[in-house]
Order: C-alpha cells, then structure tokens, then sequence
C-alpha cells in the first residue's frame, strides 16, 4: 500500500499548532504577522521531519498559478533532430520555476483534443503547439482556452496566437551567400525545389522560404539560378535521382540543395559520375543534421535552431501570460530566430575565381 500523502494539517497537529499558523509559516508570512521564531523553528523542523511538500494543484488554485506549461506536438518528443526544442523549451520554463508537460499526438487530431483537454484540466499557465516540420495548421479551438504559441508552425486561418519559426528566408539569403562570396556566379543549381516559386513540395512551408531567400540574395547579386530539380519528397534516394538526372544535361559546378539528406544523396550521384566535392562541385544545404558532419567531405549547411526555438517559443509565451488579454486579439506576431551557417569543407572557390586569382598571383 502507498504511504499517505502528509498534509498540512498533519504537520500542524504534529507541531502543535493550528492550521492556519503553519500554513502561514511554511508560506513564508510568518514573520509578517508576528509569529514567535519558536513556533516558527517548530514548524519548520516537524515540516522537514514529516518531508512534507506543498500541494502544488491546491496552491494553484488559490494563486492563480500552477507553474506548469504544456507542451503538445505531432512527432517532436520522438524525433533525434527537433528534440532539442523540448530542451530549450524545458530549459527555459525551469529558469522561470515552471514545469513542462509533454504530450506527442502522431498526428491524430483526436489525440491531440485529448491531450489539450488534458493540460487544460491540470490548470497549465500556458500552451506550446509545437510541429516536427515547418508548416501551417488548422489551430484547435482548445489552444486559445489558455495564453499559447505556435512553435515551428503558422496559422492557416488568421490567428491571435503568435508563432515562433526559424528565419528560413534569411537561411535562403545566407546559402546564396556562401556560394556566391566562394565566387559562383552562372553555375549554380538547386536541389529540391525551384527555380520558380510554385516548383516545390506541396504545404512546404521551408520550400517556399528558403527559395524566396535564396532568389533574393541571387537577384541583388544579378545572377540568376542556372537550373534545378524537384523532390517529391526530401531524402537521399530522391537527392540521388534529382542530381543524377541533372548532370545527364548540365555541367553545375555548384549546387544548393534544399536539406541534408538531399545532399547526402547529391554526394553519391556526383561520385557516381566522376566528380568530386568541392573541387568538382560545391555543395551548400540546410538543417545541420547530423549526416552533414559525418559525410567527407564535411557538409556546409544553414542550421535549424531547434534549442534556440524552444526557449523562444516559452520567452514569446510568458509575454502572453502577462500581456492585458482585455487589449484586443488581432493577428498574433511572428517570431523568427535566426538559422547559423555552419562552415565545413563541401565550398571551394568557383574555377573562375581560381584563374583570376592565380593570374593575379
């Protein structure tokens, strides 16, 4: 049989008080309302004797306050990638005191109303609805009970929520520049999307975002994208048929490819063909997976900030717990942090670059 919970009011008959003396002592009023120090010391001791604890849900009752946060998502507790954006998100929420509760639905939209019910039942001060992948949903009636934010994912409808995504159009900016500053001007090609908007994978949102940068920083630079392929979907296998398919007809001596594992199957297809990265060609990609730093040569990516996400998505939310909700709702913010370029070894200056440096040698 499981040991009794102690109360407080087994602390107060143990110490010889009231009710009402202890509660005062252990919440700290003691002194304020003139309590000796040795009924004060009593109470505390028979506290610690006992090891008794706070009822948190009682005591969340009376503040206002459970000091709790839920966090609901599709696949992001089981995923080895996005799993660090429960770590910033609980790393953040502990700064503040707050637990986290965590809840995965798979994508069951039945699970998930269930799981929202669930954190709204346990008085959460606030909710995270958080995606594995970047993409916009149709935000749960039940999210708006409670202050809450969209992580890595935008409202289909207009929505009062805000929402915290990675800045994927400055990701695309920052690719463009890592080629274009190593000298590439008319060989670049892309893998995995594009050239035109509509060229990419249906409801990718990072597709789209990623391509406007990456067009941006080419266009002030007047370069134009010298040709690409399209994935159905972002895996090796379809980065090995893409770029396998393009070199039958192109010479690239630059690619961007629109993630790791797009890359890593672009790695296979070029040394199926003869080439070699970067003195053939140049390879920039995005997410920073893991594959990116075990692949040789070493893979140049854009990184997803799944940390930093989760400890901005619980910054933006404690904004809304403490906002005045009474001033209107409107259209939520969007937040965007920012994607770090890691440099590796998959760049090299384009041959062009090379001439003229050797000329000018």
């Amino acid at each position: 049989m499981s040991p009794r919970r102690v109360t407080l009011a087994d602390v107060a008959k143990a110490a010889g008080v009231s009710r009402t003396t202890a509660s005062l002592v252990l919440s700290g009023r003691g002194r304020e309302l003139r309590i000796s120090q040795d009924v004060e010391h009593r109470v505390l001791k028979t506290a610690e004797e006992l090891q008794y604890r706070p009822n948190i849900v009682s005591r969340g009752l009376r503040t206002g306050s459970s000091r709790t946060i839920g966090f609901v998502s599709d696949t992001v507790a089981t995923s080895r990638l996005a799993g660090d954006m429960i770590k910033g998100a609980l790393e953040a929420a502990r700064d503040r005191g707050f637990m986290l509760f965590i809840g995965e639905t798979e994508g069951d939209a039945e699970l998930e109303r269930l799981l929202l019910q669930a954190m709204h039942d346990r008085q959460v001060d606030g909710l995270i609805l958080a995606s594995m992948f970047t993409r916009a949903i149709k935000v749960p009636k039940a999210v708006t009970a409670a202050p809450a934010v969209l992580l890595n994912a935008l409202p289909k409808q207009p929505s009062p929520l805000p929402a915290v995504l990675p800045g994927e159009v400055e990701a695309g900016r920052r690719a463009a520049r890592v080629l274009l500053d190593a000298g590439h001007r008319d060989d670049i090609y892309l893998i995995g999307a594009g050239p035109r908007l509509r060229d990419v994978p249906a409801e990718s949102v990072a597709a789209v975002e990623r391509l406007i940068g990456i067009r941006e920083a080419l266009g002030e630079a007047g370069v134009k994208v010298a040709g690409a392929r399209t994935c159905p979907d972002w895996q090796p296998e379809h980065g090995l048929t893409a770029t396998r398919d393009l070199l039958r007809t192109a010479q690239p001596r630059a690619l961007i490819c629109f993630n790791d594992r797009i890359a890593m199957g672009a790695y296979q297809a070029l040394d199926d063909f003869g080439l070699k990265v970067p003195s053939d060609v140049s390879i920039v990609s995005f997410d920073d997976h893991p594959i990116a730093s075990w692949v040789r040569p070493q893979l140049t990516t854009v990184a997803l900030p799944h940390y930093e996400l989760g400890r901005k998505a619980v910054d933006v939310l404690f904004t809304e717990i403490e906002r005045d909700r009474s001033a209107g709702d409107g259209v939520g913010e969007v937040h965007r942090v920012p994607m770090p370029v890691r440099h590796r070894e998959s760049v090299a200056p384009s041959s062009a670059t090379a001439r003229t440096t050797d000329a000018q040698g």
